[in-house]
């Protein structure tokens, strides 16, 4: 059975990009893999403040289970609660560049977004060696990502391929990426991918007025001022939501073909919108709302301890193979 690592920063509650760009894939991979999904509180410290990190902990657990992941199927752990992860940062720190770490394309964007250019905390710039520590350390096979993601799993597998290089095949191994059909979702106002730091996303939780308001502030087409005007489908965000969330693909594409000649107004695709969204949101919302801050709390505490076991186990091939096991060996 493969092995199936992934995860989240507990930043805010998760969104519909979240949703398109992996924890549908999850959901779905839950049913034949072991899957590890992970609350990243560690990483979420590196630009965060540690009360709205803490907060969030249980918030992403709830999402988690209201979007259908099992806590039968699925092992949930808390990234600070192992400390076998942050060993392993550590020994992988020896094996990547500073340069390298400046050229990953992940990271030199959300470097730009968060304005760091002149004030970089090496926390930020090091998280992809963080990232291929939880990779790794369960065996994971894959990792369902956005494609905006892909050059983390590529620096996790360079420095795998280091580590094997240096301590010797079979310790650690690479990992694939698992790309959703839908790898990118955009922000309402069209700029850049949805986000919950941008404040340009519809959340899991929302509420039926919220998702309304968001839908009818998506930008269209801004020369599209008629009805009868022909307008944009490509860049349009309402089709991009009806394109990941509406079922009927016939009736979409008409739809874009009768926007596209004119004849069709931004409001009537947006009440469509509107009503998709909130048919998709109501029962997660619903789910939601009947779960509780202490059952959270246990299947995160059970599913850590299970995960620690394994860490714990791939540590001590670790150390043996780079030889820093010295009162096991004397």
């Amino acid at each position: 059975m493969s092995i199936i690592l992934t995860g989240d920063r507990p930043t805010g509650k998760l969104h519909l990009g979240h949703y398109v760009g992996s924890l549908k894939s999850r959901v779905e991979l839950q049913e034949k893999h072991e899957q590890y999904v992970m609350i990243a509180d560690l990483q979420a410290m590196t630009d965060n403040n540690a009360d709205i990190i803490s907060t969030n902990i249980l918030e992403v657990m709830k999402d988690y289970i209201s979007i259908g992941l099992n806590p039968d199927k699925t092992t949930f752990l808390l990234q600070s609660a192992i400390p076998e992860l942050t060993e392993l940062t550590f020994y992988y720190m020896n094996l990547v560049t500073l340069g390298r770490l400046e050229r990953n394309p992940t990271v030199k964007t959300e470097i730009q977004q968060k304005n760091y250019e002149n004030s970089l905390p090496m926390g930020f710039l090091c998280y992809p060696v963080s990232q291929a520590a939880d990779i790794t350390i369960f065996q994971a096979d894959f990792v369902p990502v956005g494609n905006d993601q892909i050059p983390m799993i590529e620096q996790t597998n360079e420095i795998v391929r280091k580590f094997s290089a240096t301590y010797g095949e079979g310790i650690v191994k690479e990992a694939k990426a698992v790309l959703s059909n839908t790898q990118r979702l955009v922000g309402i106002d069209g700029k850049a991918k949805a986000s919950k730091s941008l404040g340009n996303a519809i959340i899991l939780s929302d509420s039926e007025e919220e998702i309304r308001r968001k839908v009818f502030e998506m930008y269209t087409d801004p020369n599209h001022i008629h009805v009868s005007d022909p307008g944009k489908v490509e860049g349009n965000v309402v089709f991009e939501y009806l394109d990941a969330f509406y079922e009927d693909k016939n009736h979409l594409e008409d739809l874009k073909a009768h926007y596209a000649k004119g004849g069709l107004g931004d409001v009537k695709l947006k009440k469509l919108l509107n009503q998709t969204l909130q048919d998709f949101i109501a029962p997660i919302r619903e789910r939601r709302n009947a779960l509780n801050d202490a059952d959270m709390k246990n299947i995160l505490l059970s599913g850590t301890k299970k995960a620690r076991e394994v860490a714990v186990r791939t540590m001590k091939n670790v150390r043996s193979a780079m030889k820093i096991n010295f009162f096991e060996q004397h």
